[in-house]
């Protein structure tokens, strides 16, 4: 990896096989969305080719952004965030069919557009991911400002969370965890050394804490931001930005105490807040007794209602159309549209889903870790742990795994900000992957490379000589 390749032998681009994966998921996508009609309704849908071609244009414009400036880009993440939208809009046009008074496919579209759109600008104007590093404190800051504007708000279902302004409502959160990821990776690779080689040991000398200096700020932030969520009862984005932090910062240090450390005090902290709050002390006991409303005679609830539709779909599902997990109640089109896709598409269905979440995690991974540049390694592995965790969070809890924490599930859920924002962390690792799998710089700029890569080696040694002289005084101190 660390070899220089010889100025004739290139890594291929791969942007025909792009354009071939976009094609086989604009075609998945609107077959779909005429099985949906079909299943239902006995008639193709008369819009469907409209459809069909609106999404193709989407990704077809995309496609060429990616094509024109970021020619080594991965081929894999477009194709698979294309195909998750498209997946999406079809679920909650077959959900429409069900509420003929509350249609969200349309608008949905309309958001998907605005992030294609955001995607363009983000792979054509953002050359280098490195120019993010220098605003990182600015970054910091927006993110904080983001999440308090919502608690002068009135509170949407339990939480403050949403901003409503002229018929138009978006979560300001679901954009300050990509400006935190900025922060956290920014402030990670500048300090990576003294996090993970200073500080003073606990628990038998197996767990080593910085000094406060290099991770107070840090932990500052992560703690204000935290605070604010549970001020806005959100916490499932609060459980999003912890298990964030700890990931990152796992990665910077090398050191799996951080991971442990990281459990207890998600544990600990979830305890006390399901304890406490009296609306997630109500998710809680739902989570635990998930049939005692039918029991007491007042009738299914929400995760009730997600779990039959879950086993209705047995292996290979009731197919499109044909499923009743509108009995889900008014959250079937956001928190709980896992649970259509369960009961309409099977078990079959939702392994393919999540083997396209694992996929594109794991592509965000390998980017991460192919690039020499230790912000954007960082960058790279919590943007995708950011899909990771919203994943597993929303998957566990409308399946009684966790409890449920409201969130969205990504590309599928009815959401703008949501939709939106993924699409701008889909951009962000096309642009890390760009640099990762272009062409190995020159030998005087490998020479500058090497030079920089001693020189961070030998400082964990200083360091830890310093940490010695400084031990032998305390020792000679009467």
């Amino acid at each position: 990896m660390t070899d220089a390749l010889p100025p004739d032998l290139r890594l291929p681009k791969r942007r025909g096989v792009e354009l071939s994966l976009l094609v086989g998921g604009v075609l998945i996508a609107m077959l779909g969305y005429i099985a949906a009609g079909l299943g239902k309704t006995g008639t193709a849908p008369p819009d469907a080719f409209r459809y069909g071609a609106g999404l193709g244009v989407l990704a077809l414009l995309a496609h060429f952004a990616v094509r024109f400036r970021a020619p080594y880009a991965d081929p894999l993440l477009l194709p698979i965030a294309v195909l998750l939208n498209g997946i999406g809009l079809v679920l909650i046009y077959r959900l429409d069919l069900e509420t003929p008074n509350d249609q969200a496919a349309f608008t949905q579209l309309t958001w998907s557009t605005l992030g294609v759109a955001l995607f363009i600008a983000v792979v054509v104007l953002l050359r280098d991911h490195r120019v993010l590093q220098r605003y990182a404190y600015l970054c910091c800051a927006a993110a904080l400002v983001l999440m308090v504007i919502p608690i002068f708000f009135p509170a949407i279902n339990g939480a403050k969370i949403w901003i409503r302004v002229a018929g138009f409502s978006f979560q300001p959160g679901e954009f300050a965890k990509i400006l935190l990821a900025i922060f956290f990776a920014a402030y990670l690779a500048a300090n990576r050394n003294a996090l993970a080689y200073t500080g003073r040991t606990f628990l038998f000398k197996r767990l080593q804490l910085p000094t406060g200096r290099v991770l107070g700020p840090i932990v500052a932030i992560w703690l204000l931001s935290v605070g604010v969520l549970v001020l806005e009862r959100d916490l499932g984005t609060s459980l999003l930005f912890f298990g964030l932090f700890v990931i990152m910062l796992y990665v910077a240090t090398g050191r799996t105490g951080w991971i442990a450390v990281g459990l207890l005090l998600a544990a600990v902290g979830a305890y006390a807040v399901g304890s406490i709050e009296p609306h997630v002390h109500s998710r809680v006991m739902d989570w635990l007794h998930p049939f005692a409303s039918i029991e007491a005679g007042d009738g299914p609830s929400q995760l009730a209602q997600s779990l039959f539709a879950f086993a209705a779909g047995g292996m290979l599902g009731t197919g499109l159309g044909l499923g009743h997990s509108i009995l889900i109640g008014f959250a079937a089109k956001s928190d709980f549209i896992l649970a259509t896709a369960g009961e309409e598409l099977g078990l079959a269905g939702l392994t393919a889903l999540f083997l396209l979440y694992a996929l594109l995690v794991a592509r965000g991974y390998r980017a991460g870790l192919a690039l020499r540049d230790p912000f954007g390694r960082l960058l790279a592995i919590g943007l995708a742990s950011i899909v990771a965790l919203q994943v597993f969070v929303i998957a566990g809890g409308v399946m009684g795994l966790i409890p449920l924490t409201g969130m969205a599930m990504p590309f599928l859920a009815q959401g703008g900000s949501s939709v939106v924002t993924n699409w701008i962390i889909v951009a962000l690792l096309i642009r890390v992957s760009d640099s990762a799998r272009s062409p190995r710089p020159t030998a005087a700029e490998t020479g500058q490379i090497a030079a920089v890569e001693e020189q961070e080696a030998e400082e964990p040694k200083v360091l830890g000589k310093l940490r010695g002289g400084a031990a032998k005084l305390e020792e000679k101190k009467p």
